[in-house]
């Protein structure tokens, strides 16, 4: 069982990725491959010096052939969104005006990683990861996940928990859809140890949720830290196939596009997808999410 994986583009996601990973100690051997070798081998040596504190692992900085062998390849390289101009919240767009610029770092990358990888769970992470799994699976890759909305639905429930003073890990809420600004708040299904929840100012933790990926940029320049960490856990669930339920993004044909539904993650990535009971409204905002998610994947592939 291959306990090798890859990790493409190390900035400041990749390299967060990188260190929760490592953290997490699910991966016997990463393989970093950045556009610019001396920034991978930088952030592999420096991981390594650290990486005697964590269970046993092997990172190197390496091409797209040292791949060869990876179970899973978490794409991180693009534009961010404070580089890409994506930052202003009444901007209904969102991430989807990075996506022309990515697309084109896509196209380099990709025809590269299928030499290498075809069979690979490719991990898409960078902004906006919908839409670029789609171009990913137009590549021809059989195995292809979007980071989607498992970020999204772990900030849901840590306002949730925070407005009801009790742990994250207790309260059940999904974010479904878009990684987006159409993203979908299941709060018809939202609980804590099965009783629903009320009571909390819904539209203050929509926002919250919506655009704290801005909110964290005009901190320290990029959100990186909390992707990281769901990508490291991505990693192991499909390295130990678990068969774990997440909200992460896949190719969906009821929807006609990838986007974010709780999915079994696996081995060879998303396995099967889930479709929780949702209100009329919510599946209205669902399927409006999916036409936002398909009409950007016209323009723009």
């Amino acid at each position: 069982m291959a306990m090798k994986i890859g990790v493409i583009g190390a900035g400041a996601v990749g390299s967060a990725c990188l260190l929760a990973t490592v953290m997490r100690g699910c991966a016997r051997e990463i393989v970093v491959v950045n556009r610019d070798r001396k920034r991978a081998i930088g952030v592999a040596t420096d991981l390594r010096y650290g990486a005697a504190l964590s269970p046993t692992v092997d990172i190197r900085d390496g091409d797209y052939a040292d791949l060869t062998g990876a179970a899973l390849v978490m794409i991180t390289a693009g534009v961010n969104e404070k580089a890409g101009g994506a930052t202003d919240r009444s901007d209904p767009a969102g991430r989807l005006r990075l996506l022309d610029r990515n697309v084109e770092v896509y196209r380099q990358i990709l025809p590269q990683l299928f030499t290498a990888v075809p069979d690979a769970v490719v991990l898409v992470v960078t902004d906006p990861p919908d839409p670029l799994a789609e171009l990913v699976r137009a590549s021809g890759f059989k195995h292809v996940m979007s980071t989607g909305t498992f970020l999204d639905s772990l900030r849901f429930r840590h306002h949730v928990a925070r407005h009801l003073d009790v742990d994250p890990a207790a309260v059940e809420a999904q974010v479904v859809g878009e990684h987006g600004t159409t993203q979908v708040f299941l709060w018809s299904s939202a609980r804590v140890a099965g009783v629903p929840v009320t009571e909390v100012p819904r539209q203050n933790i929509e926002q919250d949720v919506r655009y704290a990926n801005i909110a964290i940029i005009e901190g320290i320049g990029a959100s990186q830290y909390g992707i990281g960490m769901v990508c490291a856990r991505i990693a192991e669930i499909v390295l130990r196939d678990e068969r774990a339920v997440i909200p992460v993004g896949s190719f969906n044909p009821a929807y006609g596009v990838t986007l974010s539904l709780p999915s079994v993650v696996g081995r060879a990535g998303v396995e099967r997808i889930l479709e929780p009971s949702m209100s009329d409204e919510e599946q209205q905002a669902l399927q409006r999410s999916a036409d936002t998610l398909r009409g950007a994947v016209k323009r723009a592939l």
